[in-house]
């Protein structure tokens, strides 16, 4: 199987239990994620040698972080030691009308406090298929727009895909620094996705005629936007996940992939969300493994689509369903019959 790096932050998450407010709760569960940690354990899921960059303190929570990788099979040999904290975030999870809300306490987190000396980027990437990092890790500090600039350009001078998952976070910066990183970053990208507000967010291209607040997308108003995106970047795909939102429990999930060309639609599935955090990731990190398989392009985006479905049935960030469980999905078991 094909050997993928993916370049982030991982954090420390923290839940109330069930659908109690933050405000309510006198414990919390712990458990670990960030973004592309998340693809990470997908891909290593899948059956990929995948190897996760990052730093974390050198404490017992650096360590726990990395163990609960480990335990999915993720090559953490480059997870550096260093600073003085790891990331924490803290989840609320929404129900009915009420949104799901996320706090973070990340600020001067260890990868946020590194330096570009600490990355060799060469040597990182040695043997590697395909680099993978998010919008959110160039978010958490001006030096990271420039360590994660100089993987992406040395993973173009290796001949290595490089992806990127947009994942605008207003509560990490503004639109205007999003849009001024991400148009250095982007140009570099093979295969970009993006849910319905992030090119909006980023580089405002929007797609006309959707409304998702109100549950109403469209997949054909998509192509417009994926379209613009690729003028615009050069990127060789584009891949948009489509999320109506009817409330905090059900969504209609699917999404759109584009080649310069054409676009394919997949499959609309009503989703009952367990947990939606890390849906969008599971979607990278099942359409990078159909990539990388080398599926066509219809097989490629009912497979992220159905995969991401999936995630949103389980607790927590990381995705923890196989390829099996995916295809007899797309093959149209979706009853959710007990399987003896």
């Amino acid at each position: 199987m094909a050997k993928i790096v993916c370049f982030g932050e991982i954090m420390l998450r923290l839940n109330p239990e069930g659908y109690l407010r933050i405000r309510q709760a006198n414990s919390f569960c712990a458990s670990y994620a960030g973004g592309e940690a998340n693809v990470a354990v997908s891909l290593a899921n899948y059956g990929h040698h995948a190897s996760f960059v990052s730093v974390v303190p050198d404490n017992a929570l650096g360590e726990s972080s990395a163990n609960a990788l480990r335990h999915w099979g993720v090559d953490c040999s480059q997870m550096y030691r260093g600073g003085d904290r790891l990331g924490i975030y803290f989840v609320e999870k929404g129900a009915s009308q009420r949104p799901s809300t996320v706090i973070y306490d990340r600020k001067d987190s260890a990868i946020a406090t590194s330096k570009r000396e600490m990355y060799n980027w060469p040597e990182i990437l040695d043997g590697a298929d395909w680099f993978h990092f998010t919008g959110i890790t160039p978010a958490l500090a001006p030096e990271l727009v420039e360590i994660t600039l100089d993987a992406c350009k040395a993973a173009k001078e290796m001949g290595i895909m490089v992806s990127c998952d947009l994942n605008y976070r207003k509560k990490l910066w503004s639109r205007e620094e999003a849009n001024a990183a991400m148009s250095r970053l982007v140009p570099y990208v093979d295969v970009l996705i993006a849910n319905e507000e992030d090119a909006f967010d980023v580089f405002s291209i929007e797609a006309t005629g959707a409304d998702v607040a109100t549950g109403v997308v469209e997949g054909a108003h998509y192509e417009e936007v994926a379209k613009k995106i690729v003028d615009r970047f050069g990127c060789k795909y584009v891949a948009i996940t489509l999320r109506a939102s009817i409330s905090a429990n059900d969504n209609n999930w699917g999404g759109l992939l584009y080649d310069g060309e054409r676009s394919w639609l997949s499959t609309t599935y009503p989703i009952h969300i367990v947990d939606r955090v890390g849906g969008g990731d599971s979607f990278g990190g099942a359409l990078i493994h159909a990539m990388l398989s080398q599926w066509e392009s219809q097989r490629a985006i009912e497979f992220a689509a159905a995969a991401s479905c999936l995630k949103q049935t389980i607790e927590y960030d990381f995705n923890q369903v196989s390829v099996e469980e995916v295809e007899r999905l797309m093959a149209g078991d979706a009853s959710g019959r007990v399987r003896r």
